[in-house]
């Protein structure tokens, strides 16, 4: 049997890591600005992040949501407490998109309606509903195409007051810095304006916070910049560092009902651990702090470098982002500075669009880090 060949790959074998850094199967060092797609938040192999997990693995690693687990309760009040959504209630799952496909359902158990709102260039999954508020005709398959959809404009008031206006929209979907389509982002007086009419027409606003939230914009969650308080938040990617998990944090307004929603591995012992152990990082180094910092020095450097794009071959048209969520927009196709960067600099990052490299590294990413990228960047930009 061999593997179904769903991803271009680059042919370099990840077999260790720290920190900021990964290590081939043939011990060549790499700077990661790609944080396995914005899922590393603490770094690689954190001594602590070991520890807590091995000695919850001697332990127990899993047990059905049949019994009590402590360990989601003290999750649940910890991640409260440091994201400001203390009186919020958490469904633990798996993944992002089960995250987003869940807030989906439970908007729609509580207000009877199918419709929903989504931005152009979204990407909120690849399950059922996921997919189907995720603007990219290329993954929706038939099946999953069932026109409950429509897609809007960011930062385009207008075209979505004409669309609540109507009444019957369920849910609201929005990502605030947008990750797939090119790390756009919401302004505030758009999301000002689109959290007041969805209270206005009895619409749920859920912000998808699933790559640009827990920590990676510099604030705790990317809507935080834009002042408005959501229904309902989904999470992921970061909040276990790698172990796989996802989150909902629904507003107490909304009362859970047996049967309703339900996860066979969600928030198992081992996916707390991890959890838990990534926020003590984040509480005991600063990480989300750092981000912002760190973050925007590295958009100061990288704006820097786009100022004397007449001294190289590829130019830097635009600097784009917050904290460690960032955009390059390149006058030439991405894929030829990534593979430069990964075989001549040993250097991974993201992408996005055609020519949208994509920043995602780990939030303890150094100012030493970020001036070793930048001199890394030049090299492939001649």
């Amino acid at each position: 049997m061999k593997l179904f060949d769903v991803y271009p790959l680059f042919d370099v074998n990840i077999v260790e890591g720290k920190g900021c850094k990964v290590w081939d199967d043939k011990g060549q060092e790499y700077l990661d600005l790609y944080g396995g797609h914005a899922v590393i938040s603490i770094g690689h192999c954190h001594p602590h992040y070991v520890e807590t997990v091995s000695e919850q693995l001697n332990k127990i690693g899993f047990y059905s949501n049949s019994v009590k687990n402590d360990l989601q309760v003290r999750l649940a009040e910890r991640l409260g407490r440091i994201s400001g959504y203390d009186d919020y209630q958490l469904f633990l799952i798996n993944s992002g998109a089960e995250a987003n496909e869940n807030a989906l359902k439970l908007a729609s158990f509580t207000n009877g309606r199918t419709r929903v709102l989504s931005a152009e260039k979204a990407f909120h999954g690849r399950t059922s509903l996921a997919v189907e508020v995720t603007n990219n005709p290329k993954i929706i398959a038939p099946i999953n195409a069932n026109g409950h959809v429509t897609y809007l404009p960011l930062n385009d008031l207008a075209a979505w007051e004409a669309e609540l206006q109507k009444g019957d929209v369920c849910a609201v979907i929005l990502e605030c810095i947008q990750g797939v389509g090119g790390i756009k982002m919401a302004t505030k007086e758009f999301a000002q304006g689109l959290e007041r009419l969805c209270r206005q027409y009895g619409t749920i606003l859920i912000c998808d916070e699933i790559q640009c939230g827990y920590g990676r914009s510099g604030k705790f969650f990317a809507h935080q910049w834009l002042d408005i308080r959501p229904d309902i938040i989904t999470v992921a990617k970061g909040i276990a560092n790698g172990f796989p998990m996802g989150g909902v944090l629904i507003s107490p307004e909304f009362k859970p009902e047996y049967g309703q929603l339900g996860t066979t591995f969600g928030g198992n012992h081992l996916a707390c651990a991890a959890a838990l152990a990534v926020l003590d990082v984040f509480e005991e180094e600063g990480l989300v702090e750092n981000a912002h910092l760190v973050g925007e020095y590295l958009i100061e450097q990288l704006k820097e470098l786009g100022a004397r794009s007449e001294e190289f071959g590829v130019k830097i048209l635009d600097v784009r982002g917050r904290g460690m969520m960032i955009g390059v927009d390149l006058s030439v196709p991405h894929k030829e500075v990534r593979q430069r960067l990964v075989y001549e600099q040993h250097c991974f990052t993201g992408c996005a669009g055609t020519n949208v490299l994509r920043l995602l590294p780990p939030l303890c990413l150094s100012k030493d880090d970020v001036d070793e990228f930048i001199e890394k960047l030049k090299k492939v930009m001649k």
